[in-house]
């Protein structure tokens, strides 16, 4: 388990001790005080900075929703044709995903049992719809089949690049170095639209 120096203790480096205890254990099954032990605090020191557990998931989710839908907002997903900004988007998710691993891998395994994790589930389904209206688009300007059906297609899609937090580890899993983002942002999306775009 990660633990924060007390000397070094921040509301980030709190916040970063959280998420991954918060993996470790599952947010229901983490108390204050498994967080104050892993980040070498007190109790009282986390209630100085936030009200509670729950302020630091919503704080967790959000870094990782934040993100994700700030990919929807850059040049290359609002202009050109909608298969170039579908493509671009994917590719940016996997890199989000990479860069924020354990921000993001939380954000996948919350369940709707509290307020912040409904909330987070509501925003996700929001993000699917917005690639989804891509894909559709995409559809229809004859860049991608139109024989597999949206809504399939952008689960596949999202079930793909999501398994990756489940493997990937920047340095490998046995610590000697593992594929590289470009790599893995490649692969995918040579999967994805090999798949997806017709054939010419």
């Amino acid at each position: 388990m990660t633990t924060a120096r007390r000397d070094t203790y921040t509301p980030e480096t709190l916040l970063s001790v959280a998420v991954q205890v918060f993996i470790e254990r599952g947010y229901d099954g983490t108390s204050m005080e498994h967080l104050s032990k892993a980040a070498g605090i007190s109790k009282s020191s986390i209630y100085h900075h936030v009200t509670g557990k729950e302020e630091l998931l919503r704080r967790a989710v959000s870094r990782a929703l934040d993100e994700l839908f700030g990919i929807l907002d850059e040049e290359h997903a609002r202009v050109g044709p909608a298969a170039g900004r579908l493509e671009y988007v994917v590719r940016r998710m996997v890199e989000v995903l990479m860069a924020e691993l354990p921000y993001v891998t939380l954000l996948l395994r919350v369940r709707g049992n509290t307020g912040t994790e409904r909330w987070a589930l509501e925003r996700r389904r929001e993000f699917d719809h917005r690639v989804a209206e891509l894909l559709r688009a995409a559809a229809a300007e004859g860049d991608v089949r139109a024989d597999v059906e949206v809504r399939l297609a952008t689960r596949l899609v999202f079930g793909m690049i999501n398994s990756i937090v489940e493997w990937y580890r920047p340095d490998g899993p046995d610590g000697r170095g593992g594929a590289g983002e470009r790599e893995v942002v490649d692969a995918v999306a040579r999967l994805v639209f090999g798949g997806l775009r017709k054939a010419s």
